[in-house]
């Protein structure tokens, strides 16, 4: 059976850097736009250029570098936005206006201080004037998590006529479980006219831990693209994490959906936007963190030395780290000590080693973790040679 395309929209040069204090230069977002294109994202959302000459500068000349993906620009449902982001896009290969305005009973009450009947007026009106600068065009419902699904249906079926091409259903403040957010795109497919003619995405936030979760309950449910971010940064507690929907589809071949990320490039990707933004990648950080493939207990050491899917279920490799990392500690047992022991070159006897562990367990009890020098300071203790062959 063949596999369904789910397009990979990244948002790490627009929601990811509204994190205070990663505030980019444009010659570093270009280096990030231009990785994200290799890396193979089909929509990189480069900004809300109305929002400063910075923002619009950046845009305009991550249009001009992008070969291969969309470039999109942020807008609110205002004529002025919308002229602007199509100006900025003007060399763009493949533009796209993203605009919208909130649809939930909270946005409408106390945000736009409008009827739901005025809040279809201006987003059929923002989509319009968006469609007459661009073909495509994306719609975002604000906070569609927290709207009332019939009200939702109206909305995007309005917009379709409009001109719509992408359908973004936001769970803005992260409030969905994935049951609820997966039923609410199922309703969506099945109760709004038009909808097999656009796509359907996913744009959910990390509140309560859930982004990840609800994306993958989007897809399952219809939705064909992702709007993410590497390492997961972006407003509060952070956006989807592009890494981890792109591998959770791969290592589920069963739901039969894939990507066109070039996964081997991840980590080297998740180390540059870290870099470049000043944002530490979290040490236990699914798929990417420092300790994502490391073993530091001694019956998990064991068994990935003797197979490593014995506690890894995916291959490093497959996400450009080099191996799997042993961490000697004192939970380590004999095995990931003779392991660590031999990579520096000491290939030991079974009585070597019983001597070895017991100084080395000494070590290991004042200090946090063995280091390569420490098992060269025990060996020297125990008096074995560099090289020695049991």
């Amino acid at each position: 059976m063949s596999k369904d395309k789910v397009q990979i929209f990244d948002t790490t040069l627009r929601d990811g850097e509204q994190v205070p204090g990663c505030k980019l230069a444009t010659k570093e977002k270009l280096v990030i736009a231009k990785r994200l294109d290799v890396l193979g994202v089909d929509v990189i959302e480069a900004g809300f250029p109305i929002s400063s000459p910075g923002d619009f500068g950046s845009v305009e000349e991550i249009s001009k570098l992008v070969q291969n993906a969309t470039v999109c620009g942020l807008t609110r449902a205002v004529e002025k936005d919308i002229e602007v982001a199509a100006q900025a896009l003007t060399y763009a290969k493949f533009p796209r206006i993203h605009t919208g305005i909130g649809t939930s009973e909270s946005h409408m009450k106390y945000k736009f201080k409008a009827t739901p009947e005025q809040i279809i007026e201006r987003a059929v009106k923002a989509t319009a004037y968006a469609k007459s600068y661009v073909e495509d065009v994306e719609f975002y419902a604000e906070d569609a998590g927290r709207t009332d699904n019939v009200f939702l249906a109206r909305v995007l079926e309005e917009v379709i006529k409009a001109g719509a091409t992408v359908l973004n259903i936001p769970d803005t403040t992260g409030y969905c479980l994935p049951d609820e957010y997966g039923a609410k795109m199922k309703y969506l497919r099945e109760n709004v006219r038009g909808i097999e003619n656009v796509i359907l995405s996913c744009h959910c936030h990390n509140d309560l831990g859930l982004a990840t979760a609800n994306s993958i309950a989007g897809v399952q449910n219809g939705a064909r693209q992702i709007e993410c971010t590497i390492n997961g940064i972006g407003e509060r507690a952070g956006n989807t994490s592009l890494e981890e929907v792109v591998m959770i589809l791969k290592q589920h071949p069963y739901l039969n959906l894939e990507t066109n990320i070039n996964t081997q490039l991840l980590y080297n990707t998740s180390q540059m936007v870290s870099e470049k933004m000043g944002m530490m990648v979290q040490p236990n950080k699914a798929i990417v963190g420092a300790n994502a493939f490391a073993h530091s207990s001694g019956i998990h050491q064991d068994g990935v030395i003797k197979n490593r899917e014995t506690y890894e279920i995916i291959d490093p490799a497959e996400v450009g780290v080099t191996e799997s990392a042993i961490v000697l500690t004192a939970r380590s047992g004999r095995a990931a000590l003779a392991y660590r022991s031999k990579k520096i070159g000491y290939e030991l006897t079974k009585n070597q080693l019983d001597v070895a562990y017991q100084n080395f367990l000494t070590v290991a009890d004042q200090q946090k973790e063995v280091k390569d020098n420490d098992i060269h300071r025990i060996m020297e203790a125990v008096q074995i040679q560099a090289g020695a062959l049991a």
